[in-house]
């Protein structure tokens, strides 16, 4: 014998006339998320943003003293400070959107079994992804306005495209965010998580964040050239210094291409763990 749908079953079955993946619903995930953001130690949250200053005061300043100007891949000659301040724009909008998208979604996935509560009401998969996405890109954007900020009473901003990094950098976050989630659906355990932090340490260190790609052997460039943050930093020095060139183009579909297969991983591994 076959139930007549009852009026509580109605919103569910309309979510699932477009599919089981989106219902059209993720300002619900980004609602919670920041009603939850309320209770965060806000020490925590500071932190994605004071440790890049920390290093444009403690090198951009300090030993730019020493260094003197710096080329970029234009071949303009800039302040050190200035040179080093949009790689660590480009860090700021990483941080915050990885924290997001990596830890929090990994609590939320693996313990507060939050997902399980959330995909058994009408919400599809990519509504999760996009609601959680959403949340990654305005801690890196709240990151990098305020970084950007300091840049301009600083005097590190050169040109007036300068303007257009907070689009850039929301990009760049959209980028990282949407692998990071991709990435942390597959990790079972802290200790894998851990390998998040080994691959981000590198990437800061060596994406010519301090110095030009340049210094490198050209088979070392090469490598450098295909991490993310390095697009993110040279994309983001263009703008900042006025330094542009066509090149500039590759960065932008480069994290287009970040953020189509992040998401397209994503859903479909929300799906095959919570729905299938």
């Amino acid at each position: 014998m076959t139930l007549a749908p009852t009026t509580l079953d109605l919103p569910r079955q309309r979510a699932r006339v477009l599919g089981s993946l989106y219902a059209g619903n993720a300002r619900s995930v980004v609602r919670r998320g920041l009603l939850a953001t309320k209770s965060t130690n806000y020490l925590v949250v500071a932190s994605g943003f004071f440790e890049p200053l920390f290093y444009l005061v403690s090198m951009g300043i300090g030993l730019g003293g020493y260094v003197g100007t710096v080329a970029t891949t234009t071949g303009q000659e800039v302040q050190y400070a200035a040179f080093i301040a949009p790689a660590l724009l480009a860090v700021s909008a990483m941080n915050g959107a990885i924290y997001d998208s990596t830890w929090n979604v990994f609590f939320k996935m693996q313990y507060s079994k939050l997902y399980n509560g959330m995909l058994s009401t009408s919400l599809g998969p990519l509504d999760v992804a996009i609601g959680e996405i959403s949340l990654a890109l305005l801690r890196g954007l709240m990151y990098a306005a305020a970084f950007l900020v300091v840049m301009q009473l600083l005097g590190l901003n050169l040109a007036w495209t300068a303007l257009l990094a907070l689009p850039a950098v929301l990009l760049i976050a959209f980028g990282f965010a949407s692998v990071g989630m991709a990435i942390t659906s597959y990790m079972k355990t802290f200790q894998q998580m851990d390998w998040i932090a080994f691959v981000m340490l590198p990437m800061f260190l060596f994406s010519a964040t301090f110095y030009p790609i340049t210094v490198y052997p050209e088979p070392i460039q090469y490598v450098i050239q295909a991490l993310p943050l390095w697009h993110g930093v040279e994309l983001l020095r263009g703008l900042t210094t006025g330094a542009l060139s066509i090149a500039m183009l590759w960065h932008v579909l480069y994290f287009a291409a970040m953020v189509a297969i992040g998401m397209v991983f994503t859903t479909t591994r929300l799906k095959a763990l919570f729905l299938d």
